[in-house]
């Protein structure tokens, strides 16, 4: 079979271990030839690709970001997107199957695409581990080690100065990377989408841990709602798929903390360093196992599916089931992790 392969969406460590694994496994275990589809579906839709051979993806397991390129392209809004004209120019360049490596977004569109006959199989990518039908997706546990480290070299100096540090993390809609780094570095208030948190109950926090003489750490998500707000912090304008850029919860938050508790408080948004650099050796290897298993749903012609990690196991899922709303952190978690908070 010549197998097409597109990353899409938000970079993230693991991208290249899922497109190397596939093409070794595809040309030694099927005899198979690939693709590369440059800047996610715009590449299908526009039949811009490269070759992809053996000699192209030697050593690319540890490497991070993505070779292919990735784009927010729409498969159905770009200029000549659709399935009509994606079915066309897979048989003008003979390429019998698409495998796309993507978020909720970009698995939402192979969804319909499959469901209209084009060829495609999934593989769930986010570092935001809020893809449903998965346990885990590759780059989340770079992201929780990158944020983890950042707030233990806070915590240095922060206990320095006796501050009050703020480390503002992604997670637009979920807390996982919050949950995790903060019980990770030993956070004292962590602050989540999904659950609504009084800032008089995380200026009560800080002022137990700041009274016993410890520098109090507080880790906020980039989408937790703040008091009294109606929608997460945005005033970074939009991004360039109409999404509003979030942006600001740290620094909202850092203030709050000063101005009701006098405790000198200082911020830092760790931003898009949480999902550069090269992957862990846990997302190499789930990047890696996950490659393997698309290319055999490929030969299964399981269409609509895509890899997914249950326990230990890699299996096959049905889009639909991945999609079915966003994993969010079970209330239960959040209680687990708050009996740490404060005192």
């Amino acid at each position: 079979m010549r197998i097409g392969l597109l990353t899409s969406g938000g970079d993230c460590p693991g991208l290249n271990a899922v497109i190397r694994s596939t093409v070794l496994h595809g040309i030694k275990s099927y005899g198979d030839e690939f693709v590369g589809f440059k800047a996610g579906w715009r590449g299908v839709i526009e039949a811009d690709y490269v070759e992809l051979t053996r000699h192209d993806v030697r050593g690319l397991s540890r490497k991070g970001g993505t070779i292919l390129g990735t784009s927010r392209t729409h498969p159905y809004n770009h200029p000549g997107g659709g399935p009509e004209n994606m079915a066309k120019q897979l048989k003008r360049h003979d390429i019998d199957a698409v495998i796309a490596i993507g978020g909720e977004g970009t698995l939402a569109g192979a969804k319909r695409l499959a469901d209209e006959g084009i060829p495609v199989v999934g593989v769930p990518k986010t570092i935001d581990n809020d893809l449903k039908a998965t346990d885990y997706t590759f780059g989340f546990d770079t992201a929780i080690s990158i944020a983890t480290d950042a707030m233990d070299r806070l915590r240095t100096t922060g206990e320095s100065h006796h501050r009050c540090m703020v480390s503002e993390v992604m997670g637009r809609h979920v807390g996982w990377i919050a949950l995790h780094s903060g019980m990770a570095a030993g956070a004292h208030a962590i602050l989540i989408p999904e659950q609504t948190v009084d800032v008089d109950q995380v200026c009560e926090w800080v002022e137990q841990v700041h009274s016993r003489g410890r520098s109090p750490l507080v880790v906020v998500a980039e989408g937790f709602i703040p008091e009294g707000s109606e929608a997460a912090l945005a005033g970074k304008g939009q991004e360039a798929d109409g999404r509003p850029r979030l942006g600001g919860i740290g620094e909202f938050i850092t203030a709050q903390i000063e101005e009701r508790t006098g405790i000198e408080t200082r911020n830092t948004t760790l931003g898009h360093i949480q999902r550069g650099g090269n992957p862990t050796g846990y997302d190499r290897v789930l990047g890696t196992r996950f490659g393997m298993k698309a290319l055999d749903l490929v030969h299964e012609k399981a269409w609509g599916h895509m890899a997914s990690l249950r326990g230990t196991e890699i299996v096959k899922v049905d889009l639909a089931e991945a999609l079915d709303g966003l994993k969010e952190v079970p209330a239960e978690r959040y209680e687990e992790a708050k009996v740490l908070f404060g005192r």
